[in-house]
C-alpha cells in the first residue's frame, strides 16, 4: 500500500478469564521464528531492580506506526507515545515518493528530519519503502512495466539508487532498514513483479549490489510481499538469500469474511511466510499490518498480537490511519482499547530471565483455584495460576467501559 493511498494458526488463544495477562514480548522483537530446531529462541533480558520502567521499555524490540511519511509523522510519534503511557515507539516508518527519480533519490531536505529523530537516540530504527520505479502508482500497462523492468535489469536506474546511499549516509543513517519495492506481488504498484519475475529479480539484486558498494553503510533490505498470493506467488520474486536481510510481510485483515486461522493457513500466508524465512535463515517483519475489510475486529486484532508475540518479528509497524489504525482512526474503538492496553507503559512487565542457549522451557500447571473462574462461552483449556511472561491485570472495569463486557484474554498459547 502507499502511503496515504492505501488500497486501495499455529497455536490458540487459552481460555478467556476474568484477568488479563500480557506477555512481556508481546511487542515483537528480534529473533527468528519460532519452532525452528536451528534458531532456538533469543536470550531474554534478565531482570535488573536497578532499571526504572523507562529503561526496561527501551531494552524491549521494536514495534512502531506509519503516521505520516514527513515531519507530521514524528510530532504523531511523540503523541502516540503519550497514549501508550510513555511507551515510545522506536521504529520510524516513513516512504520515499514514488513520483519522479529526484524524489526516490531521498530529494533534498525530505529524509533529515528522520535522521535526526534516528540518531537522537541510540536504540531507534528507521525503516524506509523505497519505490523501484518512478510513475510507481499511476496505473502502468504490463507491458510497459516489463519493459521497464528489462531497462532496470541491464543497470539503467542504477544510478539513482546511489545517490539514495550516498544521501543515507551522509546523513548519518547507514543503518536504514529499507523496504525496497514492497507489495511486488500485486497489481498496484509500477514496481510490481509478475510481468517479468526474471528481470525484476534481476532488477533488486543490482539495487542491492549498488547501495551495498556505498562506502560507510550499513543497510538491511527487506523483502516484504503483501500476504497471500495476489497477482503471483511471491515465492517466484524471492532474488536470493545473499540479496536479502528480512523478509517481511504486510498483512492486513482482508478480504472480508476470512477468518485470522485462514490466513495463517492460506497459501503464501502467515504460516508460509515464518516458514519460509526460517527455511532461508532470515528474521521476518510486519512492515505495515493492520485492520481493513473485517471493520473494528477485536479477535483479528488479538490474534495478531499473539502471533507476532510467538513468532518474534524483526520490528512491526501498524499502519495507523483508517481504516487500519488504532490511533488516528476513531472507526475502530474496541480494537483501540486492546492495542492500547496491550502497548501501554505501565502493563510492560520486567523481562523474567531466561536459559541461554535452548528453547524456553514449558512451564508446568499449577494446581487451579479452589474458586471458580468466570470462561467465555466456550469449552476452556485449564490455565496454570502463573504464566511465564505475564502479568495479571484487574480488568473487570476497564473491560466493560472500553472493549465492551467482562471477559478479556491471555495471549499465552494453548495446546492447538
Amino acid at each position: 500500500m502507499a502511503p496515504d493511498h492505501r488500497r486501495s494458526v499455529v497455536r490458540r488463544l487459552a481460555s478467556i478469564t476474568a484477568a488479563m495477562a500480557v506477555s512481556a514480548v508481546l511487542v515483537p522483537g528480534p529473533a527468528f521464528p519460532a519452532g525452528a530446531a536451528s534458531h532456538p529462541d533469543p536470550p531474554r533480558p534478565a531482570p535488573d531492580a536497578g532499571h526504572s520502567p523507562e529503561e526496561r521499555i527501551a531494552r524491549l524490540p521494536a514495534f512502531g506506526a506509519y503516521l505520516h511519511y514527513g515531519p507530521a509523522g514524528l510530532e504523531r510519534m511523540k503523541e502516540l507515545g503519550r497514549w501508550l503511557g510513555g511507551h515510545e515507539p522506536r521504529v520510524g516508518h516513513t516512504y520515499l515518493p514514488g513520483d519522479l527519480w529526484r524524489n526516490i533519490e531521498g530529494g533534498h531536505g525530505f529524509l533529515d528530519s528522520w535522521a535526526e529523530w534516528r540518531q537522537d537516540k541510540a536504540d531507534r530504527m528507521l525503516v524506509l519503502n523505497v519505490p523501484m520505479m518512478e510513475r510507481n502508482e499511476e496505473n502502468v500497462p504490463d507491458a510497459e512495466v516489463r519493459h521497464l523492468l528489462r531497462r532496470a535489469a541491464d543497470g539503467e536506474f542504477d544510478d539513482h539508487f546511489e545517490v539514495l546511499a550516498e544521501r543515507l549516509v551522509d546523513l548519518g543513517v547507514q543503518d536504514t532498514v529499507i523496504v525496497l519495492g514492497w507489495e511486488m506481488n500485486g497489481v498496484t504498484y509500477t514496481h510490481r513483479c509478475a510481468p517479468d519475475p526474471e528481470s525484476w529479480k534481476e532488477y533488486w539484486r543490482r539495487i542491492v549490489t549498488v547501495m551495498r558498494s556505498v562506502p560507510g553503510q550499513d543497510f538491511r533490505f527487506d523483502f516484504a510481499p503483501s500476504r497471500g498470493r495476489d497477482a503471483i506467488p511471491w515465492t517466484q520474486c524471492y532474488p536470493g538469500d545473499d540479496f536479502v536481510d528480512i523478509v517481511g510481510m504486510d498483512a492486513y485483515d482482508q478480504p472480508r469474511g476470512l477468518s485470522f486461522d485462514e490466513q495463517v493457513s492460506e497459501p503464501y500466508g502467515l504460516q508460509h511466510h515464518v516458514d519460509f524465512a526460517r527455511a532461508h535463515d532470515k528474521p521476518i517483519s510486519y512492515p505495515e499490518w493492520g485492520l481493513f475489510r473485517n471493520g473494528d475486529n477485536i479477535r483479528w486484532m488479538l490474534r495478531m498480537l499473539a502471533w507476532m508475540d510467538e513468532h518474534k518479528p524483526l520490528y512491526n509497524t501498524i499502519t495507523d490511519y483508517c481504516p487500519h489504525g488504532v490511533w488516528l482512526c476513531s472507526d475502530n474503538p474496541r480494537a483501540s482499547a486492546l492495542y492500547r492496553l496491550l502497548l501501554s507503559s505501565p502493563f510492560v512487565p520486567e523481562p523474567e530471565p531466561h536459559p541461554e542457549p535452548g528453547p524456553r522451557p514449558r512451564p508446568e500447571p499449577e494446581p487451579e483455584p479452589s474458586a471458580p473462574v468466570p470462561t467465555a462461552p466456550t469449552t476452556p483449556t485449564p490455565m496454570p495460576s502463573k504464566l511465564p511472561y505475564c502479568t495479571p491485570l484487574d480488568l473487570a472495569q476497564w473491560s466493560g467501559q472500553q472493549i465492551g463486557g467482562r471477559p478479556t484474554a491471555c495471549l499465552q498459547g494453548a495446546e492447538r
